[in-house]
């Protein structure tokens, strides 16, 4: 019998030995298609290739796309576990003719690897064709066994498809395993197309790439037909190994058994058996969506793969697992995919520290918000509902970060639904009090009044990567109160349209420019700052030093020294990012930037704060490349050129047709609009300021360049100098001048401690002649001097020797706490005295608490005032305790 991984090298050796180019899997994110949430089909790495947007080298391709469905348009998250062939992870087989062969070929491919090279027997196969394609029809009587009675034509919405509204499309033709009629469902007909049971699997489907329609729905035939073909790993291996279901195939039951291992709960195939299931699958899909760079988050991908892991948790919970345990799925992910992606073997410890990590963080919240969800049910049902409030769904997202989909499935599990509208309601309203809290600085910061404003005038030309001035002419004047106005007066503050300007508005994480706006007698405006309306519109938000009119001639002047310190930061974001790659990883991708004159900030993916090493690492590494002086290099050219000359391109970011290419020497080349350095020499030196993390996965860099960095630089030199004044030594002595006083402080502070300690003992005589009678036990309770927790306890058990029997009560104060220690012996244990009981009652009294074990306690307080009174009260607090 046939492996998983068996199947996928043969189907690919198959149509190799057919001059078919084997083609790796593209990643799970689609990066050069920003309108899919997650790579969902073979074809998604080839679609500008069948758009005639992309030219390869080859014109026939073979794959195995991994694939995810748990967003979007194409979501199986829901479905999962609940059928037998359902997954959000899933490999797709693919054959592909870009222009080369067509039908015949693409009918006899499939024919003779299922029959063939697989083995399945020809009664079994059935095929599907669209209603119109006579064509197919008679290729596959003609080339293959199938007979005429195994032949069924079907309409559009099965046969036909389309890669949108418009453009490319045409019928397909479905293969169909014939499970045999042990499987035959209840209708009056059992057929293809008129049932939807398990008997008929669909295992493969062709697609007749045509036609293009158009706008008015016109097919037209395209010059070069094409071919693109699906056939999912899973289902046609649960075929060859004869299983009933795709969670039983080799690559999927191991995932399975060990779930059955950490639960201590035996898998049943059926209903019973789907936590199994939601595991084994959701595994899977975290493990290959964490390798190909998303990690856990709030938004976009990131919270989808949040969702998935948080339901694999859950369903674990269902299965009495209360502690973190996907993490350790990773090892066996890895042992059973690493054939065909040695990447995941690669980063399996990148892979399972990540998991576990999201795993604690959701663990933390989940008990209560386990709990909090069963209220709502009950609450729910007793009011005589069937439904969940879409208020209540939000509280257990907002507060406990419980998906919607996990919401629903407990809802589900007890006979209720959840109101998703209401949900959503409240989700917009707590962004309209995010937004509202953010507030406008003016009218001009709504982008209804800015598009009102701006109707009708022509765009800006920007010049300002060349210059940083130019002559312009004024198009357009606009008040704060959102009006146009002819004139602006001394004073005045609005915002200026040039129909030229050297001023970057801001965009792309750099902020925008400033400087003075000139006309003959002299400068008339002050530029406060440029901005970028929604339409790539530049607008200036200026103050009017002199009067100001529509259509006058101006010179703009950029203040050049900001500008080179901007330009500066921004080309140290380049560099900072490659840096991070190579010390951290691939997968550290940037998610967000600042570039200001002053300072550069750099968010990007990582799971854990970078230790001291690697920050030194990094920004070793970027001071290398910049003295490297490598030459900066820009310019424009269409963005498929830049894709294949391998620009990184920055997802979330909007390009055009036409983008521009930043290149450092060979070490960083990415899509950037912003300004830079013409070499990197000129940004001079690079200091990294601080790190921290700002989210679930995401970590923030602060450095500095140029003069700012320079400046660090004399500030520490000139505290060094200062501490070393201090410490009476020389700056390059410092750090043996401190371990050397540090080591005199330990040494004082022991001295002190014995000190104490002798102090104490001879004291002792005194204190124990404190002591009084509770209901005959011996009780002392003293306030003594001691430095820290561990003299209290010294002194205790030095005290409690001494008494022989019964209890001790110690309290010492210090400026803003008091601390007490308790020692009770096991004669007074006998009588029912308790330390941890005691001490908790008394250091209620001093604004404290504590506790501990019956024969020794410890507790601390934050008001040291009243420490006596807590004293004077124990021993009433002790005869409660007496039998």
């Amino acid at each position: 019998m046939l492996s998983g991984n068996e199947i996928r090298k043969q189907f690919l050796e198959f149509f190799k030995g057919r001059d078919h180019t084997v083609v790796a899997s593209g990643s799970l994110v689609p990066h050069e298609d920003p309108t899919l949430l997650f790579t969902n089909a073979g074809m998604n790495q080839f679609k500008d290739v069948f758009l005639g947007l992309d030219q390869r080298a080859y014109s026939r391709a073979a794959s195995s796309q991994k694939c995810v469905r748990a967003g979007g348009k194409h979501n199986d998250l829901d479905t999962v576990g609940k059928t037998a062939r359902h997954h959000t992870f899933f490999e797709m087989l693919g054959n592909f003719s870009f222009g080369d062969y067509f039908k015949k070929e693409a009918i006899e491919y499939a024919w003779t690897f299922l029959t063939d090279e697989l083995g399945i027997p020809a009664g079994q196969l059935w095929v599907t064709v669209f209603r119109d394609d006579d064509e197919a029809e008679q290729l596959w009587k003609a080339h293959t066994g199938a007979r005429a009675e195994q032949i069924v034509r079907l309409g559009e919405k099965d046969n036909f498809w389309s890669m949108g509204d418009v453009g490319p499309c045409g019928p397909c033709s479905e293969i169909i395993y014939d499970r045999g009629a042990d499987y035959a469902c209840e209708e009056d007909v059992c057929a293809i197309g008129a049932c939807d049971c398990d008997r008929w699997l669909e295992v493969w489907n062709l697609v007749f790439m045509q036609y293009d329609r158009d706008s008015d729905g016109r097919m037209n035939p395209l010059p070069k037909p094409s071919i693109d073909t699906g056939m999912g790993l899973e289902r046609i291996t649960s075929v060859i190994q004869k299983k009933d279901s795709n969670y039983e195939i080799d690559l999927i039951r191991p995932l399975i058994r060990l779930a059955e291992d950490i639960s201590g709960h035996s898998y049943v195939p059926d209903e019973r058996g789907f936590p199994f299931r939601v595991i084994a699958d959701h595994a899977r899909s975290t493990t290959f969506l964490i390798s190909d760079g998303v990690l856990p988050g709030n938004e976009g991908r990131g919270y989808v793969l949040r969702r998935i892991l948080r339901r694999a948790v859950r369903f674990g919970r269902v299965l009495g697992i209360h502690e973190p345990f996907l993490y350790r799925f990773v090892d066996l992910v890895a042992d059973l995919m690493e054939e065909a992606y040695p990447e995941i073997r690669e980063n399996q410890e990148f892979l399972t520290r990540v998991i576990l990590m999201e795993e604690e963080r959701f663990h933390e919240t989940l008990e209560a918000g386990m709990k909090v969800a069963s209220e709502i049910v009950e609450r729910t049902r007793e009011i005589g509902q069937t439904v969940i409030s879409g208020e209540d769904a939000f509280v257990l997202y907002d507060t406990y970060g419980f998906p919607l989909d996990l919401t629903e499935d407990i809802a589900e599990e007890t006979g209720l639904k959840v109101d998703t509208a209401g949900f959503h309601e409240a989700m917009e309203k707590q962004k309209e009090r995010a937004r509202g809290a953010r507030g406008q600085d003016d009218a001009f910061g709504s982008a209804g009044a800015l598009a009102q404003l701006f109707a009708g005038v022509e765009q800006t030309v920007f010049s300002g990567y060349d210059s940083v001035e130019t002559d312009s002419r004024i198009l357009l004047l606009g008040g704060t109160d959102g009006a146009r106005k002819d004139v602006l007066h001394p004073g005045e503050r609005g915002v200026l349209v040039l129909d030229r300007t050297p001023f970057y508005g801001e965009s792309g994480g750099q902020i925008g420019d400033t400087g003075r706006i000139y006309a003959e007698q002299g400068p008339i405006l002050k530029v406060l700052d440029t901005q970028k309306a929604t339409d790539g519109r530049i607008y200036h938000r200026v103050e009017a030093l002199a009067p100001v009119s529509e259509g006058q001639k101006v010179q703009a002047k950029v203040t050049a020294s900001r500008r080179i310190d901007i330009a500066r930061n921004h080309s140290a974001t380049h560099l900072l990012h490659r840096a991070l790659q190579e010390v951290v990883g691939p997968y550290a991708n940037q998610k967000g930037s600042l570039v200001e004159p002053d300072r550069l900030r750099f968010d990007f993916s990582h799971f854990a704060p970078l230790s001291r090493e690697e920050l030194d690492d990094v920004e070793r590494r970027v001071n290398e490349m910049i003295w490297e002086n490598l030459p900066v290099d820009s310019r424009e050219m269409d963005i498929e050129e830049a894709k294949t000359k391998g620009a990184t391109a920055l997802f979330g970011e909007k390009y055009g047709d036409r983008v521009r290419v930043v290149t450092m020497g060979d070490q960083s080349m990415e899509l950037c609009g912003g300004t830079h350095v013409s070499s990197t020499g000129a940004i001079g030196l690079f200091r990294i300021l601080s790190e921290s993390g700002i989210g679930s996965g995401l970590r923030r860099l602060e450095a500095v360049t140029g003069r700012r960095a320079l400046d660090t630089v004399k500030e520490e030199e000139q505290r060094a100098r200062r501490m070393a004044e201090i410490l009476k030594t020389k700056p390059g002595e410092l750090e043996n001048r401190c371990r050397s006083v540090m080591e005199q402080i330990r040494e004082k502070d022991e001295e002190i401690t014995r000190l104490t300690a002798r102090l104490t003992k001879a004291q002792a005589g005194s204190l124990l002649d404190q002591a009084v009678d509770v209901a005959g036990v011996r009780f002392l309770a003293a306030r003594v001097e001691a430095a820290d927790m561990e003299v209290l306890r010294q002194t205790g058990d030095m005290l409690r020797d001494k008494m022989g029997e019964g209890v001790v009560l110690l309290g010492a104060a210090g400026d803003d706490k008091v601390n007490f220690v308790v020692m009770v012996t096991e004669s007074a244990m006998a009588r029912g005295a308790h330390a941890g009981k005691l001490i908790k009652e008394v250091a209620q009294i001093a604004g404290g608490g504590g506790g501990g074990r019956p024969n020794m306690a410890q507790a601390g307080g934050k008001k040291p005032g009243k420490l006596d009174e807590a004293l004077q009260k124990a021993a009433k607090i002790l005869e409660k305790q007496i039998q």
